[in-house]
Order: structure tokens, then sequence, then C-alpha cells
């Protein structure tokens, strides 16, 4: 038996205190009234609402987002015009606040260029870029005596390649009214899209096909001119798809002839002609390299005698012709001999009293498997706009190349879409009123 010498005082006191102490915590929990089965149900709705919601992150936690400036800088011969915001409709592209629209303008007095309208036209999405009222534009342009002219610049494709938001290209560009400039070789997908497109909006778009394959790509120069026409132009039309309208896109049936057969190809281009002209299509003739052909070449007396009938038949007979710098930092390398050539083909059917007959720039750009930084090549693009925009004869540009083979140049390329986009909304030109023509005046484009 342990003994102590402590009092039992000792040991009773701190048990009653204890005792107390339990006896206060049952008063208090007493006390404390017992929830309703409202109150229950209220506090699980509480619960499950505070669990399931997600609060937005403080100011300083959010991603900043960018300002959006034009990194275009404004090209000489050009004004910057107001744009009047308009009330926001359902499916505008009209962004909120005041938005400034570039308007490059064609060789002339910046006074004389109009001032878009504030209506909008109704797109897919909305994007940074307001649309102009190109209507309400080509009709203040009328009354001065103008004409309106759109952005050419548009887009080479193929099989395979980097098509991501050609379509949306495509549809604003209709929506808005601006016709847009498509060639494709081998594949025909967005080409139909466009034509359907075309039917529906009465827009005057200009596509162009091409089969390609050594088979078609040159005609056989070992036959009689008229024999490989016929041949060539069989087979073309064998394997057209079926789904487009030839009165509506151009065949392209040679691609980068030989130079120095200047009488073959005119008696070629002929028998060629005709049988476009017989058989109901659209025919677009040579594909010229960038850089050809020389000035003889137009002059053989078959060529001449071509060109008469392309003359003829703007809507029906047509020039095709590349315009390559071959240079990614400077589009405008030995101008106007590579981009720009035109100009010379041009004059001269001034200068021989034939018409000035259409144009498909049907491949155009920098390299064959590389082009410059999108802020550098949209400075291009807008150089080269305003290069082709007085001349209704040249009905577009195709960028190389959004197809496969060459590299990741799609992939590229694929990046000057939507700025491309933007840039053919909120920009036009004022140029000479048919009759009237634009001079041929290469020193007033030069860069």
């Amino acid at each position: 038996m342990l003994k102590t010498n402590k009092p039992w005082s000792h040991i009773i006191l701190p048990i009653l205190v204890l005792i107390l102490l339990l006896g206060a915590c049952e008063n208090n929990q007493a006390e404390t009234p017992t929830p309703s089965p409202d109150e229950v149900a209220l506090n699980r709705v509480t619960d499950t609402v505070a669990a399931v919601s997600t609060p937005y992150p403080a100011i300083s936690e959010q991603t900043p987002i960018p300002e959006v400036s034009n990194p275009y800088p404004a090209a000489t011969g050009s004004t910057r015009l107001p744009f009047t915001e308009p009330a926001p409709t359902p499916g505008s592209n009209v962004p909120s606040g005041t938005e400034s629209v570039f308007v490059p303008f064609f060789h002339g007095s910046a006074a004389n260029t109009p001032t878009p309208t504030s209506q909008a036209t109704n797109i897919p999405a909305p994007t940074p870029t307001p649309t102009i009222d190109f209507t309400a534009v080509r009709q203040n342009l009328l009354a001065q005596g103008n004409e309106l002219g759109f952005v050419k610049i548009g887009f080479h494709l193929s099989v395979g390649g980097n098509i991501n938001g050609l379509d949306t290209w495509m549809q604003r560009l209709d929506a808005a009214g601006v016709p847009f400039f498509l060639k494709s070789a081998d594949n025909a997908g967005p080409i139909f899209e466009a034509q359907e497109l075309a039917k529906k909006s009465g827009v005057p778009h200009t596509l162009v096909y091409r089969r390609s394959g050594p088979q078609y790509d040159v005609p056989n120069y070992d036959l009689s001119p008229q024999e490989a026409a016929r041949q060539h132009w069989d087979a073309h039309i064998a394997v057209f798809p079926p789904e487009l309208d030839p009165s509506m896109v151009w065949l392209e049936t040679i691609n980068e002839v030989d130079k120095n057969r200047a009488e073959w190809l005119g008696q070629f281009a002929l028998a060629t002609a005709e049988l476009a002209l017989r058989d109901g299509y659209k025919w677009a003739a040579f594909g010229w390299s960038s850089g050809e052909p020389e000035l003889e070449t137009w002059q053989a007396p078959s060529m001449l005698e071509f060109l008469r009938l392309a003359a003829a038949n703007p809507a029906r007979i047509a020039i095709a012709l590349h315009e390559y710098s071959f240079l990614t930092d400077d589009i405008a390398d030995q101008y106007p001999y590579k981009v720009g050539r035109f100009q010379q083909f041009f004059q001269l059917m001034d200068d021989l009293g034939i018409p000035r007959p259409t144009v498909l720039i049907t491949e155009w750009g920098w390299a064959y498997q590389d082009i410059p930084p999108v802020p550098v090549a949209m400075e291009h693009i807008e150089w080269a706009s305003r290069l082709y925009a007085p001349y209704p004869e040249i009905k577009g540009a195709a960028t190389w190349h959004l197809g496969c083979c060459f590299a990741d140049v799609a992939d590229q390329t694929q990046r000057l879409i939507q700025p491309l986009t933007e840039y053919a909304l909120g920009n036009y030109f004022a140029i000479p009123r048919p009759p009237a023509q634009a001079p041929i005046e290469p020193e007033v484009y030069r860069p």
C-alpha cells in the first residue's frame, strides 16, 4: 500500500471542479435549438451551390489580354478613314469602340476617297475588323467617276497541306460582297465550295482548277500544234471534276511552258481556245514562269492572233502568269521584271492596239518552300494589292502555297489566312472607271 502525507482535500477539490465544468457544458448544449426540416434543406442547397460554383480568379490572377494593334504600316498613297460604329446586330463583325479602317486608294487625290458608311454586313463571327459597306462605297465612287477595286491576293492549294481557316476566308469575303481568287491543283473540294457560294451570292469570285502530272502539265511538243491541242484538251476534259461548273471555273491546262516555242505555242493556244469555246469552258493559257516570256514571244504571228481572240472573249479566254520574287525578303526584287511583269505585257498590247486580255496570276509569292514572317509578308501583300488593283483585267493572284509537298510552306502560308481576311475586308481602292484605263506607270508602284 502506497502511503502519502498529502491530505484528502488535495484529491477531492480537483474532482469537484471537474464535475462543475461538465455540468456547464451540458447546460450550453441544451440551450442550442434543433434546426427545422426547412432549415436543414436550405443548408443542403447552400452547400451544394458552394461546391459546384467556381469563382472567377482575382484580377491579378487572370491572364492579361494583349492590346490589338495594326502591325502593317500605312503605305505611300494611302489614307486612314474613320469608321463610324453602327448598332451591333446579331452575327455582325462590328466590334465595340471606335475603329479606324486603313483604306488605300488608287494614285490620285486623297480628298476624292469616299468615307465608308456605317452600315455593317452580317458575317459568321465577330472579328477585329469592321466590314466596309462596299455597295455604298461603290455608289460613292461611281458618283465621283471612279470604280471600286478590291484586294486581289488569294491562295493556291492542292491536295494535303494545311487549309485550316480557308473556308472562313471564303465565307466572310463572300458575305461582304468581296470577290476572292482561288486556284487549286487536283483538289476540287474547295473550288466546289467556292463555286456554290458564288451561285447563291452572285459575287464574282475567280476560281481556277488544274490537273497536274507529267501527262497534264505540258503538251506534246513533238506533235503538230493542232494535234497536240486536241490530245491535251481531251485528256483534261476526261478528268475535269463533274461537280465543277465549267461556266464558272477557269480550266488551266498547261504549266510553265517552253518559252522558246513562240509560234508553236501560239498555234497550240489558238486550237485549244477554239475547243474551249466550242465545249463551253473558260480556259487559261500558258502559265508562264516568273520572268517569262520575252516581248518577242508575244509578237509571233500566231501568238498575236491568239491574243486578239483572247481580247475578244475576256470572260472565256485568259492568260495565266506566274509572278514570284524567288526571295523571301524582297517581293519587288528586280521589279518590274518578275513581280509586276504583267505591265510590260499590257504596254505591248496598248502599243499594238489590242485590248488588254484577262490575266490570271495563278502562282504568286516568294519561294517554293518558304515565305517571310507574317508582318513582312503582309507588307508585301499590301504593296502587291496596290500594284494589281488599278487593272480590272487582272482577276487575282494565288499566293503559293497551302498544299502539300514543298517542305512546310503550307503551314507557313496558312498563317496568312486570317490577316489577309482582315486586310481584304478593311481595304478598297478607287480605280479608273471603264472605259478609262490605268496607265502603265511602273515607277508609281515601285516600293
